[in-house]
């Protein structure tokens, strides 16, 4: 399964707006992509450079739009 870096945008009151940047076969390839987006952003804009693994763009783009849960940290 190949690995998709995404930008994404996100405005109060709006969706995520994802823009597939670039596809990539190796971990280590995507990786140095989403370091090298992540140093040219705006993070006051409400900018992310996300990777993601997934069977197809169809599939990641879902996976990117799907809230994340809260981690609980230190439930006993």
């Amino acid at each position: 399964m190949p690995y998709f870096v995404y930008r994404i945008t996100e405005r109060p009151g709006a969706a995520k707006q994802l823009e597939h940047l670039a596809t990539f076969d190796k971990f280590q390839e995507a990786k140095q992509k989403v370091r090298a987006d992540r140093g040219a952003l705006d993070a006051a804009a409400g900018q992310d450079v996300r990777m993601i693994f997934a069977k197809s763009e169809v599939e990641a783009q879902a996976l990117l739009q799907r809230p994340r849960e809260e981690r609980v940290i230190g439930e006993d």
